[in-house]
């Protein structure tokens, strides 16, 4: 831990700088950082970074090695993917090196009449802020900005390397995490202040990412019966995997890490595309899908058990009998991960948490995924998920609460001071 003059001038000067992480947070919200469109904010937060005395560096995940963990980008050009890390480099090190990334890419948000507030005005009401990426996960990129900027301020630096990273696909591959450590940023230990409301993350489900492709014969639909309606094939699809989900649950009930939670695995048709016209049969239907796993499984046996179903499945219609769908991987292809206890870079987060909040670090088992995986998968150091508190991750009226996040960055702060050492700046 500092000691508790250091800690309180990295405590005040996160109070000075306050009301400039609210704004520095509203102008990452309002860039509308859709995948495939993140390089203005990437640009954007470079330049901020370079004005802090970074050394920044800006790539695509189109400029790093191929590795087996890359998911396939298939509605998504690699080489428009940018990523950004800035690098506090330390002459003589005697702390440990930490990786602090956020990932600034973020979903659609749907029909803006659905909202409160526009979404990406980044409107503060009573206490939060609304918009789209405020809670999921700018937040956290404003809290690990604002820490090693209250550090600093207070007179002090980190005593080991530091990589403050923003990276995209976060929500749909994870390649930009992967592409940050394939570009050869290496650390003793990573955190990643996704929104976990203060709790750390000890294990995340594994995610899937397909297309069902079906076809059809179309005829004008008054004489429906002589043709195939490629949307109801895909609807029968569809319930199958459903009932292929159940029988996953059923499983889980007897996995260590899930067996206390329901219905750890999660089937979604997220987006569906078919047809050509109201009166003909549709000729085609594509629906793209989200499937998890448990620990114990891997992505490729989740893989063949959705091709499994989705052939059997087939096999009942006449049609498909002979016409098969196709099955399109265009996405996460993801291991889950554990969080193993135990780790000295749990407990010195561990120590900082309870040195702000005066109680113990709690835990979640998150039924999503966050980039730590990679750290703690395949790069062998710790991967750490923890953040400040919000709401409505993905959904309307999505938020962030303003006091969190100074409770967060004075958490993440201590964590810094104690996990790389402090010493005097410059």
């Amino acid at each position: 831990m500092p000691d508790a003059a250091a800690r309180d001038s990295i405590f005040s000067a996160i109070d000075a700088n306050f009301d400039r992480q609210v704004a520095f947070l509203q102008e990452l919200v309002r860039f509308p950082s859709l995948r495939g469109r993140e390089a203005p904010l990437q640009d954007w937060f470079a330049r901020q970074m370079v004005t802090r005395g970074y050394a920044v560096d800006r790539f695509s995940i189109a400029d790093v090695p191929d590795h087996p963990k890359m998911a396939p980008m298939v509605d998504a050009d690699p080489a428009e993917s940018m990523q950004v890390v800035a690098s506090h480099r330390t002459a003589n090190p005697t702390g440990r090196s930490l990786i602090l990334q956020g990932h600034i890419d973020v979903v659609p948000e749907g029909p803006h009449g659905m909202w409160t507030y526009p979404p990406y005005s980044a409107t503060i009401r009573d206490g939060w802020m609304y918009g789209r990426g405020a809670h999921d996960m700018k937040s956290g990129v404003a809290c690990m900005v604002f820490a090693m900027d209250a550090i600093r301020a207070a007179g002090f630096e980190p005593a080991a390397d530091v990589y403050v990273q923003t990276v995209t696909e976060e929500e749909s591959t994870g390649n930009g995490a992967l592409a940050a450590l394939l570009r050869g940023y290496r650390a003793d230990a990573a955190l990643v202040p996704e929104p976990t409301g203060h709790t750390i993350t000890r294990t995340q489900t594994g995610t899937i990412w397909f297309r069902l492709r079906v076809r059809g014969v179309p005829v004008h639909v008054a004489v429906a019966q002589d043709g195939t309606n490629a949307i109801m094939s895909a609807y029968a699809l569809i319930n199958a995997l459903y009932a292929h989900t159940k029988v996953l649950n059923a499983e889980a009930k007897s996995n260590p890490w899930y067996a206390d939670i329901k219905d750890p695995i999660k089937f979604n048709p997220g987006i569906i595309r078919g047809g050509d016209w109201a009166s003909s049969t549709p000729a085609w239907c594509e629906v793209d899908c989200r499937i998890g796993l448990v620990p114990g499984m891997t992505p490729e046996e989740a893989m063949a058990r959705v091709e499994a179903c989705v052939k059997t499945a087939a096999k009942t219609d006449a049609f498909m009998a002979n016409n098969p769908p196709e099955i399109i991987w265009t996405g996460f292809q993801t291991d889950p991960y554990v969080l193993e206890p135990g780790s000295e870079a749990e407990a010195v987060l561990a120590a900082a948490h309870a040195s702000v909040h005066g109680g113990e670090m709690p835990e979640r088992r998150t039924t999503a995924v966050n980039d730590t995986r990679y750290y703690g998968l395949y790069f062998g150091f710790p991967g750490l998920c923890y953040g400040p508190k919000g709401e409505v991750a993905h959904g309307f009226d999505e938020r962030t609460s303003i006091e969190d996040l100074r409770t967060c960055t004075r958490t993440i702060a201590t964590f810094i001071a104690d996990w790389c050492g402090l010493r005097p700046k410059g």
